[in-house]
């Protein structure tokens, strides 16, 4: 583990018309000491052109999957081989402000904290703002986690000395909240918010978000039963507890302006 390094998890599939401008907004940060582990998980797209230019830079790391494996698999192998002190996450067509890094590792170190996140907005394929800007609790525990995912998975930022290795099973949806319930296996473990927005969240006209509403329900079950483990009574009424709580959590921290941002 290397003290200082922010080790950067992107999961590439089929987003060369995107990953470009997601790789120049690492290579933007202000904080510099960090790698970029970039796994492409078998991409039938020019990635690997649009990709190639930026490996110059020592700090970019590319790896391919033999075969395709998933998100959640894709991302267990970028955890694997990071040496950071620091863990982060953002996908292939997502974005980030260039204090995002100094700005949430100074909180956390200002604080003491292991874990946090910040706020984000929404862009659409082209880049537009949406003008949706998403916040949360100031604090997220175990219990709050459980009853809904608050924390923006491109803004997520936790201690790899304090976890260790976080791996995830092969679940097909919903793999970045059961990166999140595996670190809230950790006893005491609580996310901070960083109230400033500082990354761009992609809106695709292919998203999971717009599954039917009975995809959701299955895709939150198997998150509780096949990956948490929870037997399948309990499983269901987490996921059906976690839709219910998705649709307030909407109504509270989304907002369509940042001076609304509670």
């Amino acid at each position: 583990m290397v003290e200082g390094l922010v080790s950067i998890i992107m999961p590439s599939w089929n987003t060369a018309k995107f990953i470009a401008e997601s790789i120049q907004c690492v290579i933007d940060q202000t904080y510099q000491n960090w790698e970029l582990l970039i796994v492409d998980d078998c991409s039938t797209d020019n990635t690997d052109a649009v990709v190639e230019p930026f490996l110059k830079d020592p700090r970019i790391k590319y790896f391919h999957n033999e075969k395709n494996l998933g998100a959640a698999l894709t991302r267990n192998r970028a955890l694997r081989e990071a040496q950071g002190e620091w863990i982060a996450f953002l996908d292939s067509d997502d974005l980030w402000t260039p204090l995002k890094l100094v700005k949430q590792i100074g909180f956390m170190q200002e604080h003491g904290y292991v874990l946090s996140y910040t706020e984000y907005e929404k862009i659409d394929e082209e880049d537009k703002p949406l003008n949706i800007y998403v916040t949360g609790p100031r604090v997220v525990n175990k219990r709050k986690m459980y009853n809904y995912d608050y924390i923006g998975q491109l803004t997520m930022m936790y201690s790899a000395k304090h976890f260790g290795l976080i791996q995830i099973k092969d679940i097909k949806k919903n793999n970045d909240y059961a990166i999140r319930l595996q670190l809230y296996k950790k006893p005491g473990t609580e996310a901070h918010l960083l109230k400033e927005n500082l990354a761009k969240y992609r809106i695709r006209k292919k998203s999971i978000s717009h599954d039917k509403l009975s995809k959701k329900l299955r895709s939150h079950y198997d998150l509780f039963h096949m990956c948490d483990g929870k037997p399948a009574p309990v499983a269901l009424w987490y996921a059906c507890w976690n839709m219910w709580y998705g649709l307030w959590k909407k109504r509270i921290y989304e907002v369509l302006n940042s001076d609304a941002v509670v």
